[in-house]
């Protein structure tokens, strides 16, 4: 038991390296790919990095998360799950950033504090056993969603890189969400849910800008 845990505790380790040091990779094409350069005013340009700064946050949380709860989870289906949907969250953090980068922006100079308070959250989570460990994914998913549809309106309607990119993150962060509920999800108290939303409203409001 005990040379597992330390291997464990090294490929989190390096998974974590990775997200915050900027080298995830992604396994599917970009979803802006095809899309065609538009011409953004400044305050635009600002403006979209700004939003797509806020998503590769909630990426680098997102890996946090599914690494952290995966420790507790006593299902290998569970375990899987929370496997096959960080490989996609992975896909979105390489996607926002490249985006970052197209838009002669930065990614959040917080990355390592998010990292760090969401695989705390995770762990919690997941210590209080698969069922709530899944509703917390169901909760975060539904709160993510919700925050990407409202970035689809905010966007500039020109900049069809960006939200393409957001648009394909909503629909995988929706299939997260089923699959976790489909598993046994149980619904958070509404206590949880309302400091859920206020620490999303703290990390979205200072990665806007940092």
């Amino acid at each position: 038991m005990f040379l597992p845990s330390i291997d464990r505790a090294i490929i989190n380790f390096d998974r974590a390296l990775r997200v915050i040091s900027g080298h995830a990779k992604a396994s599917r094409p970009n979803p802006a790919k095809n899309c065609q350069d538009q011409i953004l005013s400044e305050t635009e340009q600002q403006h979209s990095a700004g939003l797509m700064r806020v998503n590769h946050v909630g990426e680098i949380c997102a890996q946090a998360l599914y690494d952290s709860q995966a420790v507790f989870s006593k299902s290998s289906e569970v375990k899987q799950q929370f496997a096959r949907s960080s490989i996609e969250e992975e896909d979105h953090l390489a996607w926002t950033a490249e985006r970052l980068q197209q838009l002669n922006s930065h990614t959040s100079v917080f990355n390592p504090l998010w990292y760090a308070g969401a695989y705390a959250c995770g762990l919690i989570a997941g210590r209080c056993g698969d069922a709530i460990s899944l509703g917390f994914v169901v909760e975060t998913e539904k709160q993510v969603e919700a925050h990407l549809a409202s970035h689809l309106e905010k966007l500039p309607p020109q900049d069809e890189k960006s939200r393409a990119i957001v648009e394909q993150m909503r629909v995988d962060e929706i299939a997260h969400g089923a699959a976790a509920d489909s598993l046994g999800a149980v619904e958070l108290p509404l206590p949880v849910k309302v400091l859920m939303q206020g620490m999303a409203k703290v990390m979205t409001t200072t990665a806007y800008h940092l």
